[in-house]
């Protein structure tokens, strides 16, 4: 019965990406009479601005976008149109994190992370294997430190490397970025 219920849990889950797939790109067609610059003031705004060498780094690694705080908006604002920003979200609770220094402050951040993110069910449950979800679970049993969360944000990162960010380099978004920010030659 268990398993029924979660087959249910699984297609309803299924369907809502699949309806806001289709209801978020009908919110993100422009009005097809606003002007480029009205367009642009409305993504940019409350919005730092891209250096054009920052947008040409972000080509070429995951790594060089999430290490920026501009490219890290944009990215994660793309995964929320593709309804996956619980990726980038436990990435960045990660590296947040790895920063506590008070281990009363690392043991309630590790059940909360775990609780989100990790646990099997949770409600912005990350896609890892059962493997690597057991050993986040055991560590944490065991003791919690800096690294419980290490191979899950590990293989996450690589998700979102060989999935995410593939299609955040084709996308709209940031090819038009791209060509806004393009250095001038000299």
């Amino acid at each position: 019965m268990k398993e029924y219920g979660r087959e249910i849990e699984l297609r309803a889950r299924d369907m809502k990406h699949w309806f806001g797939v289709r209801l978020n790109k009908q919110e993100l067609q422009p009005h097809k009479c606003a002007s480029t610059n009205q367009k642009r003031k409305k993504t940019a705004k409350g919005m730092k601005r891209a250096d054009p060498t920052e947008v040409q780094k972000w080509g070429e690694s995951l790594v060089m976008l999430v290490n920026n705080e501009v490219g890290l908006t944009i990215f994660s604002t793309f995964l929320k149109s593709e309804f996956s920003q619980e990726n980038i979200e436990f990435w960045v609770a990660c590296e947040e994190y790895k920063k506590i220094q008070s281990q009363g402050q690392l043991a309630t951040k590790a059940k909360e992370i775990y609780l989100v993110y990790v646990e099997a069910g949770s409600p912005k449950q990350v896609n890892l294997d059962s493997a690597t979800r057991e050993e986040t679970r055991q560590k944490m049993a065991e003791e919690v430190s800096l690294n419980c969360f290490e191979e899950a944000q590990r293989k996450i990162f690589l998700l979102m490397e060989k999935d995410s960010y593939r299609r955040f380099l084709k996308s709209k978004l940031f090819l038009d970025l791209a060509r806004d920010q393009q250095v001038p030659s000299k």
